[in-house]
């Protein structure tokens, strides 16, 4: 295990992608969201994912440094076309556009499509929750075959993200985020890395086999080599049974079909697409009661005697602002497999062996 300074992950990361045509501001942006998702703890949508990005741009499925376009436009409703740009780039701008439409109109409803890999969907709700707005996110991902729908061995979903974030006065927001699957992609990637394992029958094989090894979704692969999901096997399993899949489906409808991206298929190019709608509470709660229930309900359920074997019961967000907080004192820590990789992806794009020295110290 590797562990990296937060300032230094960022600078290098940074300077990865600069090496690969985005701009100074561009790189540093991404470098920014990535490392955010380590310190959160969501490692699967975190500086893993650089190797993957970079090949992703040397193979034209994503463009450097997007504006999006606006292809309707009305004043509660717009339609973004993210025109293949990095998610950390596109997708900000368009959860811009409905900020700015919901202070207007209270209420406001976004579809972005053709977005490169939008990361960690909770960045967006917390950006919304700044500005003192609820948000509910659907995505899917347009060419990413990876999860078997309930009672089936073969893929046919994406992950398939659902997120929602409620605002707080004067304190975190509340975001829930979770892929419709056992577990992300990114969670293979990681445990294919000699990261964390995955959860018993998390995967499961062409033959109904369940299983826990990244190579049923992958298919043979080498420490540091790519990891391609075509090559596997087997698939990731939809959580909750019925219900995981059933929303995962709604994912694919809304944040795929209906923004124009289009629902996963063997055949499309790479593309998340998001369905979001934003809500002022101040519009909506017009006696000021919204704060103060949501204070009331959270400490009810934090009092729920927990199990044995379980220390407290949590809300959503109460281990993400925990995990922060630890390593931004301390660092991010990154298997040996995946420090690996991301240099040697560095050192492809012509990145100092002063800077990965840099990065360690």
């Amino acid at each position: 295990m590797v562990t990296i300074k937060v300032q230094n992950l960022i600078d290098f990361v940074a300077e990865v992608f600069a090496h690969s045509d985005s701009s100074p501001e561009e790189a540093r942006r991404i470098a920014t969201y990535l490392t955010t998702a380590n310190l959160t703890g969501h490692d699967s949508h975190g500086v893993i994912r650089v190797p993957v990005y970079i090949r992703w741009k040397k193979m034209g499925s994503v463009v450097p440094d997007q504006t999006v376009d606006l292809v309707v436009d009305t004043p509660s409703l717009a339609v973004v076309d993210g025109k293949f740009g990095y998610g950390q780039t596109v997708t900000p701008q368009a959860v811009r556009i409905g900020i700015d439409k919901c202070k207007a109109s209270g209420l406001a409803a976004v579809a972005l499509r053709n977005a490169g890999h939008i990361g960690r969907v909770g960045d967006w709700a917390e950006m919304a929750a700044a500005e003192g707005l609820v948000s509910v996110h659907f995505v899917n991902a347009a060419g990413s075959l990876l999860v078997a729908p309930y009672g089936g061995v073969q893929k046919r979903l994406s992950t398939a993200p659902y997120c929602v974030g409620i605002p707080r006065l004067g304190q975190d927001p509340i975001v829930l985020d979770f892929a419709t699957s056992i577990v992300a992609e990114g969670k293979v990637l990681v445990a294919s890395r000699g990261g964390k394992k995955l959860p018993e029958g998390a995967l499961i094989d062409a033959d109904g086999t369940l299983s826990e090894d990244p190579s049923v979704l992958y298919g043979p692969y080498s420490a540091e080599g790519p990891r391609d999901h075509t090559k596997g096997s087997g698939a990731i399993r939809a959580f909750g049974d019925h219900k995981g899949s059933g929303l995962a489906l709604i994912c694919e409808l809304l944040g795929g079909a209906l923004t124009g991206t289009g629902a996963t298929a063997p055949d499309r190019r790479f593309a998340n697409g998001m369905l979001a709608i934003y809500i002022d509470p101040k519009v909506v709660d017009t006696s000021q009661f919204f704060d103060g229930e949501i204070s009331r309900y959270v400490d009810f359920i934090r009092a729920t005697r927990p199990v044995a074997g379980v220390d407290a019961v949590l809300i959503p967000g109460d281990p993400e602002r925990k995990m922060r907080a630890d390593r931004t004192k301390n660092g991010v820590p990154l298997p040996d497999d995946t420090w690996a990789a991301i240099v040697n992806t560095a050192r492809e794009v012509g990145v100092s062996e002063v800077s990965i020295q840099r990065a360690v110290s």
